[in-house]
């Protein structure tokens, strides 16, 4: 049986939790078309946590990986497109790390495109009545780090690793409770839209030509 392998991160800036956790946590053995879902919790360090998810691929196989992020203040479930080359972090990481202006990989390209189908995701959610939206950047900080580290071993001869990418999530309501005004999602609603992804993705193999950029 063909494996995914997905990914969350362990609480980051002082959170008591990290939603992308507390969702793919739940997701462990599930079969979704065919395939069994591996999951597995990465730190939220520079290095460490591409050095982990590298790890978690040579030990599980899979034919898949996602990665899931905590993004505070997006309003849906962001489908990545692009990890960009430079690790700017604006707060420290888990073991007080914070690096400015460096590459993630010394001579890398200067970024890499998700190899999900996001814009068949994004079509998917939106029709099943999930927010969801292309996103454009993934910022500078560890989920980027993460989704550029994750594209690079995919471009390497021999991977066999054939689709990947990342997803960023809203708060969970009981974090946004602590930040006013901050929208959030619910543990079930981003446990539905992660299944149908996963599905999507699978079945998907030339993804969608529909308009699903930004103006700014």
């Amino acid at each position: 049986m063909r494996k995914v392998l997905v990914t969350g991160f362990e609480p980051f800036d002082g959170e008591r939790l990290n939603p992308s956790w507390e969702v793919v946590k739940k997701l462990e053995d599930l079969e979704i078309s065919g395939a069994r879902i591996v999951i597995r919790q990465l730190p939220c360090v520079f290095g460490k946590a591409i050095e982990a998810l590298n790890a978690a691929i040579d030990e599980v196989d899979p034919a898949m990986v996602i990665a899931v992020g905590q993004a505070g203040g997006r309003t849906d479930f962001s489908v990545e497109r692009v990890a960009i080359n430079v690790d700017d972090a604006r707060i420290p990481d888990n073991d007080g790390n914070q690096p400015v202006d460096l590459p993630i990989v010394a001579d890398g390209p200067a970024a890499y495109f998700s190899l999900l189908p996001i814009k068949a995701i994004v079509s998917g959610l939106r029709e099943a009545g999930i927010p969801a939206s292309v996103s454009q950047t993934a910022g500078t900080y560890v989920c980027n780090h993460i989704m550029y580290g994750l594209l690079h071993r995919l471009a390497q001869p021999g991977c066999k690793v054939v689709k990947g990418g990342f997803i960023h999530i809203p708060y969970l309501p009981e974090q946004a409770a602590k930040h006013p005004s901050q929208p959030s999602m619910s543990v079930k609603t981003v446990l539905e839209a992660l299944e149908l992804t996963i599905a999507i993705a699978l079945h998907t193999e030339e993804d969608l030509r529909v308009a699903g950029g930004a103006t700014h």
